[in-house]
């Protein structure tokens, strides 16, 4: 009987042995604004490219720029595909003046990324206070989506 025990654990310590420990894999957005200072009625462009480890995403689920004005309410999301190499690419232009922002909301592989960036048309305008950002509390059930 003592045999038995002893050959059931260590056939269980060696099944346990034997397993590789996978490294998890992030998911990369590179978010990048060409130009950073901008002019009205002139193109932006505003790339995100994405990778997860070393690997490029063709293929991500969602990808889409969030971009709106310092201090509005009103945020444009624009949903965008891949143009080749694991980039995702819109241009547009603005017709107004002053320091905007955009977010990357990018997912895939069952995760979520979405880096920020500001970028200033014309002239630049007042900052939003602490990044733009809002407190969870602040958000409503849309935004938290």
């Amino acid at each position: 009987m003592k045999k038995i025990m002893l050959f059931c654990m260590a056939l269980i310590f060696l099944a346990g042995c034997g397993k590789k420990e996978e490294i998890p894999k992030m998911l990369n957005v590179d978010l990048a604004v060409d130009p950073i200072q901008g002019k009205v009625n002139e193109p932006v462009k505003f790339q995100a490219k994405v990778t997860y480890g070393d690997e490029v995403v063709t293929d991500a689920d969602d990808v889409s720029f969030e971009i709106w004005l310092a201090n509005s309410d009103d945020h444009d999301k624009i949903a965008v595909k891949h143009k080749g190499n694991g980039i995702y690419e819109l241009e547009k232009t603005f017709d107004e003046e002053g320091t905007y922002y955009v977010y990357a909301h990018v997912t895939a592989r069952d995760m979520h990324n979405m880096p920020k960036k500001e970028f200033v048309i014309g002239k630049p305008s007042t900052p939003e206070q602490n990044g733009g950002k809002k407190e969870m509390d602040e958000m409503n059930d849309e935004e938290m989506k």
